[in-house]
C-alpha cells in the first residue's frame, strides 16, 4: 500500500482561518490553501493573531496541513519604477508571510512572475532582487513556494531551470521550496503524460524534487503544451486521472500537500473529487 499523501483543495477565509481549517476537514481533506488577504489586491491585513492561533491549533490536533496563495496582483519581476513597485511587493509579500507563520502553513506560494516589456535578463535580476530584499528580514519557518507557471503570459517560469536557477542564485535558498502545478506543466510543454519518466528524470537531474514542498492537483481544460491555463476537475480534462495517478504516487511526491484549485462539486465542496485521489492510494 503507497503511503497515503495529504490531498485537499483551496477553501475560502470568508470565516476567518480557524473557519477555513475546519471546513477543509469536514470535506475530508488532509491539507489546504487559502488567500492570507485580499486575493486581488496588494494592501497589507493586519493579523488576527486569535484567529490564526485558533487555526495553527486546529491543524495541529488533526494533522493538517496548508499553504497560503500571494494576491493575484504579486509579481516578482516588477521594478522599482513599475506600479505597483517592488518595495510594494516585498512588503505584501512579508505580510503573507507573518500571516502563514501564525496560522502554522508551511510555506505562500507565489507565481514565478511575469516580465511584460522587460529584457529576460532584467526580470530575472529583478526576481531575484525582490526574493532577496522580501527574505533579508524574515527568520519565521515560513518558506517561499514559487509555482511554476502555463507560458499564457510569456515563456518565462515555465521551466523547472528557471527555478532552480533563480532559488540557486537567490541570498536565502534554505527559505526558498517550489509549489509544482500540474495543468501548468502540461500547459508550458514540460510534462508530457505519456513520458511522465521524462518529467522525474529532469527533476532529479537539476536538484528540483528534494526542494518540492507542495502541489496544485489540477486537470487542464486545454490540450498539451497550449499555453493555456484553464483548470479542469481531475479527470475530466486533457491529462486525465490515470496520468494524474501516475505522476502524484511517484517517488518526489508522496507526503507532499496535494491541493485543488477546481470548481467546487454539487455540494459547494471538493468532498467527492478529495475522496476520488485518495481513492488513487487504496492498492
Amino acid at each position: 500500500m503507497i503511503a497515503e499523501p495529504y490531498i485537499g483543495a483551496h477553501v475560502s477565509i470568508r470565516g476567518g482561518y480557524a473557519q477555513a481549517a475546519r471546513a477543509a476537514r469536514e470535506s475530508g481533506a488532509g491539507c489546504f490553501q487559502y488567500f492570507p488577504k485580499n486575493p486581488r489586491s496588494l494592501q497589507l491585513k493586519a493579523l488576527n493573531a486569535k484567529d490564526a492561533g485558533k487555526c495553527a491549533s486546529f491543524c495541529r490536533e488533526k494533522g493538517l496541513l496548508s499553504i497560503a496563495h500571494t494576491p493575484y496582483p504579486t509579481n516578482l519581476a516588477a521594478g522599482d519604477g513599475d506600479v505597483p513597485s517592488r518595495e510594494v511587493m516585498v512588503k505584501s509579500l512579508l505580510n503573507d508571510l507573518e500571516i502563514a507563520e501564525a496560522c502554522g502553513s508551511l510555506g505562500i506560494v507565489v507565481h514565478f512572475g511575469h516580465f511584460h516589456k522587460l529584457q529576460p535578463l532584467q526580470g530575472y535580476q529583478n526576481i531575484i532582487q525582490c526574493i532577496n530584499e522580501t527574505l533579508q528580514s524574515w527568520n519565521g519557518t515560513v518558506k517561499l513556494l514559487i509555482e511554476n507557471q502555463a507560458g499564457n503570459g510569456g515563456f518565462e517560469g515555465t521551466s523547472l531551470e528557471e527555478l532552480v536557477k533563480i532559488r540557486e542564485l537567490s541570498r536565502y535558498p534554505e527559505k526558498i521550496g517550489f509549489c509544482f502545478d500540474t495543468c501548468h506543466a502540461f500547459a508550458a510543454g514540460i510534462w508530457n503524460p505519456e513520458r511522465s519518466g521524462d518529467l522525474l528524470e529532469s527533476g532529479y537531474r537539476l536538484d528540483y524534487w528534494p526542494h518540492l514542498a507542495a502541489v496544485h492537483l489540477n486537470d487542464s481544460r486545454y490540450p498539451f503544451s497550449s499555453k493555456r491555463d484553464r483548470h479542469a476537475q481531475i479527470g475530466t480534462g486533457h491529462i486525465g486521472a490515470k496520468s494524474m495517478k501516475e505522476l502524484l504516487t511517484s517517488e518526489p511526491f508522496l507526503g507532499k500537500p496535494a491541493v485543488l484549485e477546481t470548481e467546487k462539486g454539487p455540494d459547494g465542496t471538493h468532498k467527492n473529487e478529495i475522496a476520488a485521489v485518495r481513492s488513487w492510494f487504496d492498492a
